[in-house]
């Protein structure tokens, strides 16, 4: 079902901070866009790295890792895949500013994960 890590996702305290910290570490500004307030997507160099989408805190939002989000090939039949079991998962959920549908679930710990389309779609 999973095919690598699709990204994870930061709440930071100050956005604008956080993202020059990631770029004087090497990493490339991918997006910029409104999406949850004000948000970016940044990876490192080199082939299949997973990208970081950052995000400024918004009222009492913890501050840290929000979930991590691993490709899948088809969110449908992950979505059919997880009825059949106990985990905690919401249903198929498109995203139109980012043009990708995901699945928002739990693990046996309660940290947040998602599944998402491993293609993006132009959300124009």
């Amino acid at each position: 079902m999973i095919r690598g890590v699709d990204h994870i996702e930061l709440i930071v305290r100050d956005f604008d901070e956080y993202i020059e910290f990631l770029k004087t570490l090497g990493m490339k500004v991918l997006t910029h866009t409104s999406h949850h307030g004000e948000s970016a997507e940044l990876q490192a160099p080199g082939e299949n790295q997973p990208i970081f989408e950052i995000h400024q805190a918004i009222g009492e939002e913890v501050i840290g890792v929000n979930h991590i989000a691993f490709r899948v090939d088809d969110v449908k039949a992950a979505d059919k895949v997880l009825a059949k079991t106990k985990i905690d998962s919401k249903p198929p959920n498109y995203v139109e500013a980012t043009g990708r549908t995901t699945i928002n679930l739990r693990d046996p710990d309660g940290w947040r994960m998602q599944l998402v389309d491993a293609k993006r779609e132009d959300p124009a």
